[in-house]
């Protein structure tokens, strides 16, 4: 999203005269968000193949989740000046284009490094294609339809959530790996053509130039922080390589946040955190995104690895999460209008702390009954906390500050993101090397059998090692466990500072609808159709 011009701050509001064709507009919208729902989800169910199949350690499939997290969160803020300067639509379809390659690339991609340049190439392509999609609604849609648009567009996206997994589940019983990839291409054709018959052109060209220098320090800055958390189990915490990594990092994100403060219309404008309503619904956004993002990482290898369920059956296994968020969702905006933010964000927490709480007691003979029941019961933690933190947090703002307020908030749920799966999948592989028994095997096969638990069952089944594949399962559930208690005890912290802190019923907005900024008479829309 645009940092706030001097057009922005000066200049009148001025209606927009309805597009007659906006609805249909809005649905192409759709299909583009569609492809990032659909692949945030579609991946982890596929983690314990690309363990097995491109023998991949934990490290790699960390990479391989947060190449494109890392991209997407640093150019999310650049993508979205570059589309107001040069044209909405116009950058909206090279991202498609972009991402589209990608995945056709990635589909025979034959080592994990690979593609993990691959998914960094994908998070490029997101990254145009997620605050470009919001930033052309302004310019469709009048003031009072804003709102409703956005919703539309956001289930959309989260629409992809719960089918990634169910149709990536199918496509690894009946294909390769590379299917996962190979679904996007016809997702993203259809995206395309809808977009270039429905979608006007808009563009303000008012907007300031993207300032290279912090652009290239937030790439590095969040690149290199993931790289030492992730690297930190491997090579040792003590390495200097990796304490030489991350000193680097916090010296670099530290001068992205001097630049930037020092910028007359910085892109990551940290001030709009001084606002309480703001600061404190986004703090609740980015914890439920770093605990979703672990959860993602550490469920799809126990329910397959552990528990022994096809890929199709790992996918739908995860249903009552998704589950859960869906009717958390629709019933967040009922509960807010009764109560307060506060309250149903509090409450959201402290589900989300149960729901942790009960998942790090599993144990090896639990069957798939308790996992089901404290899924959805994180499904419900994540949606009443979610969806009305997220609407809060822009109801919070000025409508002339909008546009910078939802890119600061996207760029630091991608951040979470990224930080999430390196730093808890770093925690993962720790503890369970630490009490995973590989003593009777050679040194290759130990090796093997310590990069992930899928890679342990593999050798287990092949050699028919049963004291193998019990010591590989106890260790990732002592893994599983650590992480989903931390995870539970943040939630927990988070809840109590939230309602000792967050602003009452004034931060909802009202109504707690998200809305979005209104572009100034400068931003023009011309209809390319």
């Amino acid at each position: 999203m645009s940092a706030p011009t001097a057009a922005h701050l000066t200049t009148p509001i001025e209606p927009v005269a309805p597009v007659p064709r906006r609805w249909w507009a809005l649905g192409a919208i759709c299909l583009s968000v569609l492809v990032l729902g659909f692949d945030g989800t579609i991946l982890n169910v596929a983690l314990p193949d690309l363990a097995v199949q491109l023998h991949a350690d934990t490290g790699q499939l960390q990479w391989i989740v947060d190449a494109y997290l890392v991209v997407f969160a640093a150019a999310m803020l650049p993508a979205g000046l570059l589309g107001d300067r040069f044209g909405r639509r116009k950058m909206l379809i090279g991202g498609l284009l972009l991402f589209g390659a990608a995945s056709l690339v990635g589909t025979f991609a034959d080592s994990a490094d690979t593609l993990i340049a691959v998914r960094a190439l994908m998070g490029l392509g997101g990254a145009l294609i997620m605050p470009l999609g919001m930033a052309i609604i302004p310019s469709l849609f009048p003031p009072n339809e804003r709102a409703r648009a956005v919703a539309v567009m956001t289930s959309g996206m989260a629409l992809g959530m719960p089918l990634g997994p169910i149709i990536g589940g199918a496509l690894l019983n009946h294909f390769w790996w590379g299917s996962i990839f190979l679904i996007n291409i016809p997702l993203i054709a259809v995206g395309i053509l809808a977009l270039v018959l429905l979608v006007p052109e808009s563009r303000n060209p008012a907007v300031p130039r993207v300032d290279l220098p912090s652009a290239l320090l937030g790439v590095t800055g969040l690149g290199a922080l993931t790289f030492g958390i992730i690297q930190g189990p491997t090579d040792g915490w003590g390495s200097l390589t990796v304490i030489g990594t991350l000193v680097g990092a916090v010296v670099l994100l530290t001068g992205l946040v001097l630049r930037e403060r020092s910028q007359p219309h910085p892109m990551l404008d940290l001030t709009l955190l001084a606002d309480r309503g703001y600061r404190w619904n986004t703090l609740a956004t980015v914890l439920v995104t770093f605990v979703l993002m672990g959860a993602l990482f550490v469920l799809p290898q126990y329910l397959q690895s552990v528990l022994g369920n096809d890929a199709l059956g790992t996918g739908v296994r995860m249903m009552p999460l998704m589950g859960g968020l869906l009717v958390a969702a629709r019933l967040s905006e009922k509960l807010v209008a009764k109560v307060s933010v506060r309250w149903v964000v509090t409450g959201g927490l402290l589900l989300l702390a149960a729901a942790l709480f009960l998942g790090s007691s599993t144990g090896v003979a639990d069957g798939y009954g308790w996992t089901a029941l404290w899924l959805a019961v994180l499904g419900l933690g994540m949606g009443l906390t979610m969806v009305p933190a997220m609407g809060a947090a822009m109801a919070a703002l000025p409508e002339d500050r909008a546009g910078v307020g939802s890119g600061l908030l996207q760029t630091l749920r991608q951040s979470a993101s990224a930080i999430g799966v390196a730093l808890l999948g770093s925690l993962l592989a720790g503890v369970y090397t630490d009490h995973l028994d590989t003593g009777s095997l050679p040194a290759s096969a130990a090796h093997a059998a310590r990069g992930s638990v899928s890679a342990a069952q593999a050798i287990a089944d092949a050699t028919h090692n049963t004291a193998l594949a019990a010591s590989a399962h106890s260790a990732f559930l002592q893994g599983m466990g650590t992480v989903l208690l931390v995870c539970g005890i943040a939630a927990l912290l988070s809840a109590l500072l939230v309602a000792l802190r967050m602003p009452g019923r004034a931060a909802a907005g009202g109504d707690g609808a998200v809305d979005v900024v209104a572009k100034p008479a400068g931003d023009h829309a011309q209809s390319e159709a």
